[in-house]
């Protein structure tokens, strides 16, 4: 037997030392570093293979390399196809990440379900029957999905030489483990060497794999960080366990953009795509009521219609607060500030609450008017009309910027219903016969004008 080799590892960065030592040098956290036991016995690939079918890569000019055979792989599922680009790739590599209970086995089950390819759905954290429990309220007719319980890839990979399959789903990568690595796992060995072979496997196969891994307690995937670096996609599934909206963003894909949304409700015979986001993102109101505004805003291609809240009161303690949810809180203060000096509102000894609703980020600055509009009306205690939208940032001198594709947001804005939307005087737009009134300002001064 081969001598036993032990080394340390960082638990939280995946980062490797020679001996023990209290702090990691490189993510400078206390007490993460363990001892694992490395083993690696002679191997050649993912599966056992003789000397003569080892194939030798030769290097070939970029034109000459053939891609017309490298079809994405439509999986049904429209909100999936788009955060990947327009479906999966061929022998790519996808990691989606999400807190526990958020949906994600759910989800990559239901895509198993789905779609007409074989698909072997692996788990090591469920049963069998448990997956059938589950799977008899999305799709309990679907011939073309198998399932096994298994965490040793060895077996896997004799499994999946038998039924060969034209996607794998793997949950989780956590649970894995190799023969080749003596350590435990959800080890950072055991998760890198698993990983290694799922990749050598996708690639020389061309099958897509489908990794879903845990998050730790600030949010980040569990485990190394190289295991992002190697994957060729990492999704993430997000949302309140208390409310029934989900999202899935793409924070790293290298066969599409990573600005890309998308959007899904969960009911009881699984997730719902939600094809409209605008129409879950404004509420409905039997009134109107002061402090709201709505924005036009894009997500990667897509646009939406999101409702922007704002609370303006006076400051109970001698501190007034600023307190932002879904919005850049520094932002916040800077459109406060510009409130201040360029209209005159006397806004410093008052509390300032704003919302984005349905739980959702926006980092676009074609919000800014729309957080301007709902601080204005909750100052006021007025109510805007619902029949009016906004698109446009803000900046330090109280100029009202153009932003970017506008003309998109102006034909969201009329398909919703809406009757006005203002936009900067300086935007380019070419539409015609549209029933919309685009009102264009230039000052902070004329939105004011306009909505007092």
């Amino acid at each position: 037997m081969a001598k036993i080799k032990t080394t340390f590892f960082c638990q939280n960065c995946g980062s490797q030392f020679s001996k023990w030592q209290g702090q990691c040098t490189s993510c400078k956290e206390w007490n993460t570093i363990a001892e694992e036991v490395i083993q690696k016995p002679e191997k050649s690939n993912w599966k056992t293979q003789s000397s003569t079918d080892i194939r030798i890569s030769k290097p070939l000019k970029i034109n000459e390399i053939d891609t017309s055979q490298e079809a994405r792989l439509d999986i049904l599922d429209n909100e999936f196809n788009r955060v990947l680009g327009g479906g999966m790739v061929k022998g790519s590599l996808t990691l989606l990440g999400g807190e526990p209970g958020i949906g994600k086995s759910t989800l990559l089950l239901q895509i198993a379900l789905n779609i007409n390819y074989k698909t072997l759905y692996v788990s090591g954290e469920e049963s069998q029957r448990q997956i059938k429990m589950r799977a008899e309220r999305i799709n309990p007719s679907c011939e073309s999905c198998y399932i096994l319980t298994e965490t040793k890839t060895q077996n896997i990979f004799k499994q999946i030489e038998r039924l060969k399959p034209e996607i794998v789903i793997i949950d989780s990568i956590q649970t894995l483990h190799s023969d080749f690595i003596e350590s435990s796992a959800g080890s950072i060995s055991q998760i890198k060497e698993c990983t290694t072979e799922l990749i050598k496997f996708a690639k020389e196969t061309a099958t897509p794999v489908l990794l879903i891994g845990h998050i730790t307690k600030d949010g980040h995937i569990a485990g190394p960080k190289i295991l992002e670096h190697m994957v060729d996609t990492v999704l993430q599934f997000e949302g309140d366990r208390n409310h029934v909206f989900r999202v899935l963003r793409a924070n790293k894909n290298r066969f599409g953009s990573t600005n890309e949304l998308g959007i899904y409700e969960m009911q009881g015979s699984g997730l719902r795509e939600v094809s409209n986001p605008s129409e879950i993102l404004i509420s409905e109101k039997d009134g109107e009521l002061s402090g709201n505004a709505v924005a036009a805003t894009l997500e990667g291609l897509r646009p939406l219609m999101i409702e922007v809240q704002a609370l303006v009161s006076t400051a109970v303690y001698g501190t007034p607060q600023r307190s932002a949810t879904g919005f850049n809180a520094k932002r916040l203060n800077m459109i406060l500030a510009i409130l201040e000096k360029r209209a005159g509102f006397r806004l410093g000894a008052k509390d300032v609450f704003l919302n984005i609703t349905g739980g959702i980020t926006v980092d676009d600055p074609a919000i800014d008017l729309a957080v301007v509009a709902a601080i204005l009306s909750s100052n006021e205690d007025m109510a805007l009309p619902s029949d009016f939208c906004f698109a446009a940032e803000v900046g330090l001198s109280g100029e009202i910027r153009p932003v970017q594709r506008v003309e998109q947001r102006i034909l969201e804005a009329e398909k919703l219903g809406f009757k006005t939307i203002f936009i900067s005087k300086y935007s380019k737009i070419s539409i015609k016969n549209t029933s919309i009134v685009v009102q264009k300002v230039s000052k902070i001064e004329d939105i004011i004008h306009h909505l007092i």
